[in-house]
C-alpha cells in the first residue's frame, strides 16, 4: 500500500506540473471574480514579490482569517527569538489581518497554487528552513515537494473533521503517503490526533489550542465611544460571523425580543462582510431602523439593527456587546466559529446546536456553564431575554468563559519547544 500511495503522489505531482497552463487560468477566473489582489495575483503562480531575508526563515502557511489569527501567536513567538518568518494566505481578507500586523522579520505572500510549477518556483526562491502548516491545510503537491527537499514540515493546532476524514480515508493509499511526510502534527484533540495517526502521520501529539493563547486584539477607545454614544445606555444584541439563512433567524428572534424590551439594538456583523447591503435591506423589510457601518454611518438613538460589514472589527462589537450570538451555530453545515475571542474578552455567548468543526471547545464551555446553546428563534429569544433580564446571571455565565479560556492556555508555548529542534534540520526528504 505505501509503494502505491507514493506511486500515486509522484504521479500526482508530475501531472500538475503538466498542467501548469490551468494555473494561471485558475488565478485569472478568480481575479474576475474578485478573489484575488489583482497586483500580486501572481504570487499565486509562485512568483516572489519580495526578496528572501538573510539568515533562518520558517515559513507559516494559514489559508484565511481564522488560522492566520491562530497563527499570530506563533508568528509573535518566532520573531521575537530572532526567526525571520514567511507568512502565507489564500484569500484577500486574511492578507489584510497579516498586512496590519508587518513588522521587521515577517514578510506577507499569497500562497501559491498547490501545483508542481507554482510549488518549486516558491520553494526555489524562499529556501525556508521550517514550514508550520496551521489547523487543517493538507496540501499533498506541496507536502510532497518539501518531503522531496528535506525541509521538515509541522501541522501545528492540527484539526481534522469527521468529514475531511472519512474523505482522506477513502483514497487510503493517496492519503498514507501524504501524511507519513508530514515530519511533526500538534493536534488540537485527542480525536484529531487519531485521524491523523489512522491516515498515516508518525509524529504525532496533542497539544490544545493556540487560540486559548493569542493576545487580547487592540480596540480603539475612540471607537467604543463613538458608538456608545449613539446607543446610550440600551441593551446590544451581537449577531457574530453570521451566514445567510442565520441572519432571518436572529431577526425572528430580536422581533419576539423587542415586544418586551422594545430598547433592545441588534448588531449583525456577517463573515462575509460583502453581505452587509442584503442584510440592510432584509432589515429594513422587517420594519427595523438599520444603519450600516460600511456606509460610514454609525448607530443614532432610533438605531434598531446596526450592520457592521467591515473587516478586522469583529473585536470591538464584542467589547461593545451586552452578549454575543455565535453564528456558523444556527443553520446545519457551516459547524460554528471559535467562541474563544468573545469569551476571553469577557462575552457572554449564547449559540446555535451546530458547532461540529468545534465539538471538544463548545463542549468545554458548555459543561463549565460559559455557553448557552439553543434551538430556533424562540428558544434564542428567550435566552437572550433572560441574560439580558437578568445582568448577574450574564455575568457569572460571561466568567465561566474566561475560566475556560484561561484554563486551557499554555499551547503557544508547548508548540515552540517542539518546533524548535526542527527548525534547520534536514527531514530526511523520506517518509517515516
Amino acid at each position: 500500500m505505501a509503494d502505491l500511495g507514493d506511486a500515486l503522489l509522484s504521479t500526482w505531482i508530475a501531472l500538475t506540473r503538466l498542467a501548469s497552463p490551468v494555473g494561471g487560468a485558475i488565478v485569472g477566473m478568480r481575479r474576475r471574480h474578485g478573489k484575488e489582489d489583482p497586483a500580486r495575483s501572481s504570487e499565486r503562480l509562485g512568483h516572489p514579490s519580495a526578496p528572501r531575508p538573510e539568515g533562518t526563515l520558517v515559513w507559516v502557511h494559514a489559508v484565511s482569517v481564522g488560522e492566520a489569527m491562530a497563527a499570530m501567536p506563533v508568528v509573535d513567538r518566532l520573531i521575537a527569538e530572532g526567526k525571520g518568518v514567511l507568512v502565507t494566505t489564500v484569500t484577500t481578507t486574511s492578507a489584510a489581518l497579516v498586512g496590519h500586523r508587518l513588522r521587521p522579520g515577517l514578510i506577507h505572500q499569497f500562497a501559491p497554487l498547490d501545483l508542481a510549477g507554482p510549488v518549486d518556483r516558491f520553494l526555489a526562491h524562499w529556501r525556508p528552513d521550517l514550514a508550520v502548516f496551521v489547523e487543517s491545510e493538507i496540501w499533498p503537491v506541496a507536502i510532497g515537494r518539501l518531503a522531496d527537499l528535506g525541509i521538515p514540515l509541522v501541522v501545528a493546532n492540527a484539526r481534522l473533521s469527521p468529514r475531511s476524514f472519512a474523505g482522506w480515508r477513502r483514497a487510503a493509499p493517496a492519503a498514507r503517503a501524504v501524511f507519513r511526510r508530514m515530519s511533526l502534527v500538534l493536534a488540537q484533540t485527542d480525536d484529531d490526533g487519531a485521524r491523523f495517526s489512522e491516515l498515516g502521520a508518525c509524529e504525532v501529539a496533542t497539544f490544545g489550542n493556540i487560540k486559548f493563547d493569542a493576545g487580547l486584539p487592540d480596540v480603539g477607545s475612540a471607537d467604543l465611544d463613538a458608538l456608545r454614544q449613539g446607543v446610550g445606555d440600551r441593551p446590544v444584541v451581537l449577531a457574530a460571523s453570521t451566514h445567510p439563512g442565520e441572519d432571518e433567524v436572529v431577526l425572528t428572534a430580536l422581533l419576539k425580543i423587542k415586544e418586551s424590551r422594545p430598547e433592545v439594538m441588534l448588531v449583525i456583523v456577517p463573515r462575509h462582510p460583502v453581505r452587509g447591503s442584503d442584510i440592510a435591506l432584509l432589515c429594513q423589510s422587517a420594519g427595523l431602523a438599520t444603519r450600516r457601518r460600511g456606509a460610514g454611518e454609525l448607530p443614532d438613538a432610533e438605531t434598531e439593527v446596526y450592520v457592521a460589514d467591515t473587516l478586522g472589527e469583529l473585536a470591538t462589537f464584542f467589547r461593545f456587546a451586552d452578549l454575543v450570538l455565535m453564528g456558523g451555530t444556527f443553520i446545519e453545515g457551516i459547524g460554528g466559529h471559535n467562541l474563544i475571542e468573545p469569551a476571553r474578552l469577557g462575552a457572554a455567548v449564547v449559540s446555535g446546536p451546530h458547532f461540529s468543526n468545534w465539538l471538544d471547545i463548545y463542549h468545554a464551555f458548555i459543561e463549565a456553564g460559559g455557553l448557552r446553546v439553543v434551538q430556533g428563534a424562540d428558544e434564542l429569544a428567550e435566552a437572550v431575554l433572560s441574560l439580558i433580564d437578568d445582568p448577574d446571571l450574564r455575568h457569572r455565565q460571561a466568567a465561566a468563559g474566561e475560566r475556560v479560556v484561561a484554563g486551557s492556555a499554555g499551547a503557544v508555548g508547548r508548540t515552540m519547544e517542539a518546533i524548535a529542534p526542527l527548525i534547520g534540520r534536514p527531514s530526511g526528504g523520506s517518509p517515516c
